[in-house]
């Protein structure tokens, strides 16, 4: 099942996740003083992120769906310098979850690490720093959230490696992927849009307001 061309959280967007499982409403000020802390420190990087990192709305999409869902266990492939890891913690600690982020340089890592301490959610984030190539094979998983921003030449591997590990009802997420029919898609993850769309176990949407993201959720 494929849905293209996906533009904003709409009513199709949610009925069609509704439809994969239950919704999930999270107070989404039960945590205030945390709360705080990440918008605190949110505002104070705003327009400092570097490194391929994703945009802010694109971290507020990720942050959206992991509450409405109520994920906990998450995977991020490609930590960077931590800006989406810090809306995917921020969502998992409402869910009572924990993100596992994988990074393959040392100095991002070190500077996303110090960028979670102070956002004050170093206690729902595991990162690893290795070569994703390897860590995806090995990791054991069950997951119910995965997102994939590292090298997009290897997205259907990674994909391939992680969705056994995916619950039913999971999503895994792809960032800078674009609808296939649009110029601006790489071709890299235009044929990893199209792998997925192949794939009759998963439905996949797109939303292309930011930086373009995919999301497969997992049918059985």
């Amino acid at each position: 099942m494929i849905i293209h061309r996906y533009t904003g959280i709409t009513w199709l967007l949610m009925l069609a996740i509704c439809f994969l499982g239950s919704c999930t409403n999270i107070d989404s000020n039960q945590e205030p003083e945390l709360d705080s802390r990440v918008k605190q420190f949110l505002k104070s990087k705003k327009g400092k992120w570097r490194d391929n990192n994703v945009p802010t709305s694109d971290g507020q999409l990720l942050f959206d769906l992991i509450v409405k869902r109520g994920y906990t266990s998450g995977l991020e492939i490609g930590t960077s310098t931590g800006h989406s890891g810090i809306w995917i913690a921020w969502a998992m600690s409402k869910t009572g979850g924990k993100l596992t982020t994988l990074e393959v340089n040392k100095e991002r890592y070190k500077e996303a690490l110090a960028n979670f301490e102070a956002a004050g959610l170093s206690d729902f984030i595991d990162a690893k720093l290795g070569d994703a190539h390897k860590l995806t094979k090995k990791i054991e998983g069950p997951y119910d959230f995965v997102f994939s921003d590292a090298d997009k030449d290897w997205y259907i591997n990674y994909f391939k490696d992680v969705s056994p590990k995916l619950q039913q009802g999971g999503c895994f997420t792809a960032h800078n992927v674009r609808p296939t029919d649009s110029d601006r898609g790489m071709p890299a993850t235009k044929a990893y849009l199209k792998y997925v769309e192949s794939l009759p176990e998963f439905v996949t949407l797109v939303d292309d307001t930011g930086g373009g993201l995919a999301m497969s959720y997992k049918l059985r």
